[in-house]
């Protein structure tokens, strides 16, 4: 098995940590810079991808975002698109002067959450050579009004609302769950099998992970919107994948994003009979997909 080195990145002042996958193959290497979703830390699912990457002659990079995992960074679980975007951006500049790296064949990979940032890193760094999103979130507002429903979603605004009024009264930052232990509890995502997968993986892989968010990180996530982005990308090799019966990230918002990229350097891989927990539970199914974006690297970089 392909062990890791382990790397510190500075970014805006902070300190990512970060885990460097490399080939038994002389460098430099094409390399995938690559961050996760919603609470992530950087052993949850990713290595597996970085793992298929490295086995294909690609270099990887993981890193933990600020206020995460090992990274530094305070509020502690805040979740800040914009800086997390600027954290992928700071890490490919760090990537750039490493002796392993080829600074000419730099891609990125993101997954849900982050498998939007990166059609937004893509579009505005022109250092990204190729991209891959997996099960992303393209509208926020649109993917959390679907994921409530319109009764929940309304009582989800009003819990915002109010933690944000207690948060100006008392200076302490709340929190929310990242997701619910009964149906109808608050949360960002409301799937309590979620919940119950999230806690497999912490036990499995992932011990840093906190299933928690500020109530601000989910306030900013339904002003998140990568569609300005899509036409930007024209020309440039993307591929997404989505899982067919996705309703955490949904799956038709994904397609239709899809759709909106110009030009034919596109790729979109669609999961049968899946949802999308399949791509973090199913060994089977997530060996595929990652071998199946390695080779899409492998022709792109």
């Amino acid at each position: 098995m392909i062990e890791p080195q382990s790397l510190s990145i500075p970014s805006d002042g902070e300190t990512l940590s970060a885990d460097l996958y490399l080939p038994d193959t002389p460098g430099p290497h094409p390399t995938v810079v690559m961050a996760g979703g919603w609470c992530y830390v950087k052993e949850l699912a990713q290595p597996t991808y970085a793992r298929a990457f490295a086995e294909a002659g690609l270099a990887a990079v993981v890193f933990d975002y600020r206020c995460f995992g090992d990274s530094t960074g305070e509020p502690r679980q805040h979740i800040d698109p914009a800086k997390q975007v600027a954290d992928y951006r700071n890490t490919i500049t760090f990537a750039e002067g490493l002796d392993a790296v080829d600074a000419e064949r730099i891609g990125v990979w993101g997954i849900s959450y982050s498998g939007g940032h990166v059609l937004q890193v893509g579009a505005e760094d022109s250092r990204v050579k190729a991209l891959c999103g997996v099960v992303p979130v393209i509208d926020g507002y649109q993917n959390m009004r679907l994921a409530h429903g319109t009764i929940g979603f309304r009582r989800f605004q009003q819990a915002l609302l109010d933690m944000r009024r207690e948060q100006y009264r008392t200076g302490e930052v709340g929190y929310i769950e990242h997701q619910p232990a009964r149906e109808g509890d608050l949360s960002t995502w409301p799937f309590p099998r979620s919940k119950e997968t999230f806690r497999m993986l912490k036990d499995r892989e992932a011990p840093n992970y906190l299933g928690r968010a500020t109530w601000e990180s989910s306030e900013l996530l339904l002003g998140y919107h990568v569609g300005p982005y899509l036409r930007r990308l024209v020309g440039k090799p993307v591929k997404l994948v989505i899982a067919e019966g996705d309703d955490h990230t949904h799956w038709d918002l994904a397609v239709d994003a899809f759709g909106q990229i110009p030009g034919e350097a596109k790729e979109l891989t669609i999961v049968p009979k899946s949802d999308h927990l399949t791509l973090y539970t199913d060994r089977q199914a997530q060996q595929g997909v990652a071998s199946d974006i390695a080779s899409f690297f492998s022709r792109s970089l």
